[in-house]
This record gives structure tokens, C-alpha cells and sequence, in this order.
């Protein structure tokens, strides 16, 4: 991986492959979680997978200032002018699926397709729940400090054992979600609660839209499922059996296959300059 000066920062840049760029999202706490579904597609060819890791995040600048999807969307399109790419295909997952959404409404001449794998239901009918939820682990941050508060959201998202799950799903994480953890409470967190997005800024969005989700996400993603149905008419939905919110790296192959087949369907015209 390599730094790129994007202003007065610089992002640290997984660049792979050739052909059309697919630019990768980085989601919260877990920085190189969309990595595999890079490698997955760009060994179907005609793909360049750019995956950059946020403010705060591994080798990137650290974070100053309050957080913000708003800026967390400029920041990727001030990396694509950086690394001279024109438009691109946009992939978000869970909290970059945020700032997917908030990129394609922003900056649409940039956005070529925007695949969404299970974005935040932070605008949902139940979205109260999940803010609640969201309440008690940022308390439990507070009063006990975020390695403790860590593992308290671990071992309830993905069990006891979490540390040993992660490590095999994608050897060095733990330590870095350790190392970056008050990234994650103290910026992407306060940030996602503070988003702002709705049917109008949706109604920005008119490139192709592909929504990936699993039957065994819950009933908050279900919601989300339906709502992105209902704010992007244009959307294709595939929803993949026996998946959880973990899906980009339980079922890689799956949403690489997938991906590619949305992607080779939806390919830039020859000349075709930003509008």
C-alpha cells in the first residue's frame, strides 16, 4: 500500500488490477474489510480495485476535528482527482455505505455505478433502536475507555471467541480495530448519528445502483433493504442466503461474482468525460 497526498492529508491507498477503477469505500473500525472482495474482483479482470483507508485509519492522516459523512465523502472525491481517475464505480459497506450514498448525491458526475452492501439503518422505521444502541456502547466507551468498550461491541456482534474469528477471516485486524478503536467511537460513531440524508438527496443519485444484503442480517437491514428499494428506484437487489452483516467476508465470492456481473453490464462509454 502506498500514501497519497490529498490535500493536506494523505490516505493510504490499496491500488490493484487494471481497467475500469472500482473505487472501495473503507467501512468503520475494520480497515482493510472490503480487501479480499478487491482481490475477488479484480481476478475477474477489466477491473482496477482502488481501496483507501480512511482519516484515522492505519497509516492515513489521523483524524482533527469533529467527524462527518459529508466530509468523509469529499475526502473520496479529492482522492479520485488526486489519483486522476475521472469516474468511477463506487462500493460501500455498512458505515461507507453512508458515505457511498452521500458521494453519489454530492458529486454525481464522478459516479459511474454505486453498489451498496448493507448501509447504516440510521433513517429506517427502527432506527431509534439501533441510536439507542449506539447510545449504550458510546457510554460504556465513556465510562470505561475504548478497549474495554470494544470488546463489549465485539463479543456481542460476533461472540466471545471474537478476536480468534477475526484473525482467521483476515489476519491483523485485531490489532489494528485495537489500535483504531477511538477512531471509531469517538469520530465515524458520533458522525453516523449526526448524518443527515433523505429521499431529496437520494433523488440525486440516478446512476445504476446495485444493494447487497443477506437473510440473516435482522430486521434493522431488512428495513434498510427496502427504504434504499424505495429512495432508488433504479436499484438491483440481491439478496444473499444465509448471510450476515458480515457478508463481505463470509460470502466474498458471492458479491464478487455479483459485482463483476452488475459492473460488466454497466461499463463507462468510450470518451464518455465527466458531465
Amino acid at each position: 500500500m502506498r500514501l497519497v497526498e490529498v490535500g493536506r492529508l494523505e490516505l493510504e491507498v490499496h491500488d490493484v488490477g487494471t481497467g475500469e477503477p472500482v473505487v472501495l469505500v473503507q467501512t468503520a473500525l475494520t480497515a482493510d474489510e472490503l480487501a479480499p472482495l478487491a482481490d475477488h474482483l479484480v481476478a475477474h479482470g477489466a477491473y482496477r480495485a482502488i481501496l483507501y483507508h480512511r482519516r484515522g485509519y492505519a497509516r492515513s492522516s489521523p483524524v482533527q476535528g469533529p467527524g462527518s459523512v459529508v466530509r468523509d465523502a469529499a475526502d473520496c472525491r479529492n482522492l479520485i482527482d488526486a489519483l486522476g481517475l475521472g469516474r468511477v464505480h463506487i462500493v460501500g459497506y455498512s458505515y461507507s455505505g453512508a458515505v457511498s450514498l452521500q458521494f453519489a448525491a454530492d458529486a454525481a458526475k464522478y459516479v459511474q455505478t454505486l453498489t451498496l452492501i448493507e448501509p447504516p439503518p440510521v433513517h429506517v422505521p427502527s432506527s431509534a433502536d439501533f441510536r439507542a444502541a449506539n447510545a449504550r456502547l458510546q457510554k460504556v466507551r465513556q465510562v470505561y475507555g475504548p478497549d474495554t468498550a470494544l470488546a463489549h461491541f465485539l463479543n456481542q456482534v460476533i461472540g466471545p471467541h471474537w478476536r480468534a474469528e477475526v484473525e482467521q477471516r483476515l489476519p491483523g485486524a485485531a490489532e489494528q480495530m485495537q489500535r483504531d478503536s477511538t477512531t471509531f467511537f469517538d469520530t465515524d460513531l458520533p458522525a453516523l448519528m449526526s448524518w443527515r440524508f433523505d429521499v431529496e438527496d437520494a433523488r440525486r443519485i440516478s446512476c445504476p445502483v446495485l444493494h447487497v444484503s443477506g437473510t440473516d442480517s435482522g430486521p434493522w437491514f431488512a428495513e434498510v433493504r427496502k427504504l434504499v428499494r424505495t429512495w432508488l428506484p433504479q436499484t438491483e437487489d440481491i439478496l444473499l442466503t444465509g448471510a450476515d452483516h458480515s457478508l463481505p467476508l463470509t460470502h466474498t465470492p458471492q458479491i464478487a461474482d455479483a459485482l463483476a456481473d452488475f459492473l460488466g453490464r454497466h461499463t463507462m462509454v468510450a470518451g464518455r468525460g465527466m458531465k
